[in-house]
């Protein structure tokens, strides 16, 4: 195969950033798009070349000539859209979070029976141009061993609202949404240690804050005022079995001073920052330093990110390559996000077997 057919799944507003990727890829070609919003769909289609637009899923998947989905639906359909993807022989990119919890994640996994077929999960600050340079230090020993972690995303105002707000659809609120993300790339950048015990916490205190006037932040197509049951806040606290532990705390509204995001680590012999932008502290010749790495961007940008995970998952499809971001991953970090979830439900910590691992 020297062409990568490719379907993309939903045509919201994160479809956009696959779209343009497999546009840009040489090795791609834009064969598909479906969205429940036939008229949607055509749009995206007419706007970057697509070469069809499906009616049906039925239609997606019995298709020979596509390859493979990016799937970029509710978090609800994840796990179907997953299971049948895979059975129908189809190539994934799954945009996070993997499913709606740790047992629909499983139901994909039982699905992925055939090695060569890549199932590749959204991590897309895997792909990030600081990230890629931040953990080539950490191989070479900068940090030495990593024992602490912390995550930050603090929206002040930016519940999206609409599905994001509705947890039949979305599964939970900025915890699922944007801590996903985070988790992922400090257990990711922390080496995938195994988790030992949760502590997490969420409130529901704010709402959508549809009452806030004079100032414009990005809502769900399906907006609404009214509907809301996700949290306004998560914190979790995650100790793995090496003693390392990860700090995370992000939210949708919160009376904070501004928006702030935050991803530090810390070991032994150095430190890094990965945003707000990148940075190492590490001590030499009895002298601080601070490095700071001469790279396009220190900051994640987005259209960047993107292309590199949607070249990746290309390369792996028709080279055999290994994805960077595996199913199993997405697995692991669903488990972890649904120990957040459990341990804030019941007010106990999450304790892991040590041979459930």
């Amino acid at each position: 195969m020297d062409e990568l057919n490719v379907c993309v799944i939903g045509t919201g507003m994160i479809s956009d950033f696959h779209l343009q990727s497999y546009k840009r890829n040489n090795r791609a070609k834009l064969y598909g798009v479906y969205d429940l919003s036939l008229d949607r769909a055509s749009e995206k289609a007419a706007r970057y070349g697509v070469q069809k637009v499906f009616r049906s899923l039925d239609e997606v998947f019995a298709d020979p000539e596509v390859d493979a989905v990016s799937i970029c639906t509710w978090n609800h359909t994840h796990a179907e859209l997953g299971v049948k993807a895979l059975e129908h022989g189809k190539h994934v990119l799954m945009e996070k979070p993997l499913a709606m919890s740790y047992p629909d994640a499983l139901q994909i996994a039982d699905a992925a029976s055939d090695p060569d077929i890549v199932f590749q999960v959204g991590f897309v600050r895997r792909f990030a141009a600081g990230t890629r340079v931040l953990k080539t230090f950490i191989e070479d020993g900068l940090l030495g061993k990593i024992y602490y972690a912390k995550g930050t995303q603090l929206r002040r105002i930016g519940n999206p609202g609409g599905w994001f707000a509705d947890r039949s659809r979305s599964g939970g609120g900025p915890l699922i949404d944007l801590g996903v993300h985070l988790l992922d790339v400090c257990w990711y950048l922390m080496g995938k240690p195994e988790v030992a015990r949760i502590k997490g916490v969420t409130f529901n205190e704010l709402g959508n804050r549809g009452n806030v006037e004079a100032l414009s932040f990005y809502k769900a197509a399906d907006y609404s005022a009214d509907r809301n049951d996700v949290e306004d806040l998560a914190a979790a606290m995650i100790t793995f079995k090496n003693g390392a532990t990860l700090m995370l705390d992000v939210s949708f509204s919160l009376h904070a001073k501004k928006d702030e995001t935050g991803i530090r680590l810390f070991g032994k012999k150095g430190g890094a920052e990965l945003e707000p932008e990148l940075v190492l502290m590490t001590e030499q010749n009895n002298t601080i330093l601070n490095i700071h790495p001469q790279i396009d961007h220190l900051s994640i940008d987005f259209d960047e990110a993107f292309g590199a995970e949607i070249d990746h998952f290309v390369s792996c499809c028709l080279d055999g390559g290994k994805t960077e971001a595996p199913l199993v991953d997405g697995i692991e970090v669903m488990k972890m996000l649904d120990g957040i979830y459990e341990s804030s439900k019941t007010g106990k910590e999450v304790v892991y077997d040590q041979a459930e691992q």
